[in-house]
């Protein structure tokens, strides 16, 4: 018996935006087939909900970077929370059928992977099992190590985030607030995504930089100029925010979102900030922190099941056909928190595991 498979696979080449159709696109539409009996040292998974993540326009054409580019013809790289529906021989001490799990499955319904590519999720009381794929997954521990590796705010700093209504950005700026910073402003694309950052995360200002006056917005927030930038977008808001840095500001790197479907970059005009205030920029990958990723993930749990860290997600329904056009929204802004795709309802869940969602 075989299982109907349906994949994404990345067909063509970005110049530069992605293009979503399934048909002409960037990507297409393909069926597989997979054997049910999976081998000794495998397991087979199903996929509930898949990431979709600013990173990956680079890992489409990135020649030099921190993870080797996608091959075109392959299935598209990334990853999503699923269940084990079955378990090789070999894979039975470390895995059941019903197991919630982190898998690097790419943009597939079914993936048979080895151990290094499956991590059993293990949900904490008062958390949920897409927690692992953002609060409790890479998005946090990215904010996590960003803001305090990094950044290291401390009390009496103002902080800045970019694209702080993103998965990131939201964990960031709050992290801030925990850390004891005195002000944490963030810039997001809608008023009503600044008032989600004022009104329920507790950000002490927003900005909404398609404002016509948004840099004077940024200088009224930042009288005391800008502390700690954590930047998710990189281009006018980074060179504005860098602009305003304070003596021996540290600018953390993570992303440039608003360059990635660039022919050209831009890079910042007010670089010679970085000379007259001191002002450290570092650019920095999780990978880099991994071996600290338990105290982390302890302390964000413990945030988050405190109420001190609150979660928010952005689901896309249609299945795994969903994907291309939920990522070309994403860099255009259409999130406020993490951006998903249900590429399987929970309802299609493994019975004996409901109880646990």
């Amino acid at each position: 018996m075989t299982i109907a498979n349906k994949q994404i696979i990345y067909a063509n080449t970005p110049s530069p935006a992605i293009d979503p159709s399934l048909s002409t696109g960037t990507f297409k539409l393909n069926t597989s087939s997979i054997p049910d009996h999976v081998p000794d040292n495998r397991v087979l998974v199903r996929s509930h909900y898949l990431s979709l993540d600013p990173a990956m326009r680079q890992w489409l054409t990135a020649k030099r970077s921190y993870i080797a580019p996608v091959e075109r013809g392959s299935v598209m790289r990334g990853q999503t929370i699923g269940q084990v529906i079955s378990v090789g021989k070999d894979m039975k001490n470390q895995f059941s059928v019903g197991d919630w799990v982190l898998a690097y499955s790419g943009w597939q319904e079914y993936a048979v992977l080895g151990a290094k590519a499956v991590q059993k999720v293990e949900i904490p009381p008062g958390c949920i099992p897409t927690d692992a794929m953002a609060v409790l997954g890479m998005t946090g521990l990215t904010a996590y190590f960003g803001m305090t590796e990094v950044g290291k705010p401390q009390p009496g700093n103002t902080v800045v985030v970019s694209g702080a209504a993103g998965a990131t950005g939201m964990v960031a700026g709050q992290i801030a607030k925990i850390k004891g910073a005195k002000r944490v402003v963030g810039l997001a694309g809608s008023a009503d995504k600044c008032n989600f950052l004022t009104k329920e995360l507790g950000f002490d200002a927003a900005i909404n930089y398609k404002d016509k006056d948004w840099k004077k917005q940024l200088k009224d927030a930042t009288p005391e100029y800008i502390d700690v930038f954590f930047d998710n977008v990189g281009g006018e808001i980074l060179d504005a925010c860098l602009a305003r840095a304070a003596r021996d500001a540290r600018f953390v790197i993570c992303g440039a979102i608003s360059q990635y479907n660039s022919a050209k970059p831009q890079g910042p005009a007010s670089f010679m900030t970085v000379i007259s205030q001191r002002v450290t920029m570092k650019g920095f990958i999780v990978f880099d922190y991994e071996n600290k990723y338990p105290v982390a993930l302890r302390d964000l749990a413990t945030w988050l099941t405190q109420g001190k860290l609150k979660r928010k997600e952005y689901i896309i329904k249609g299945g795994l056909e969903a994907a291309p056009q939920g990522l070309v929204d994403l860099y255009g802004g259409a999130n406020t928190g993490k951006m998903m795709v249900e590429v399987t309802p929970l309802t299609e869940a493994i019975g004996t595991s409901k109880a646990k969602l």
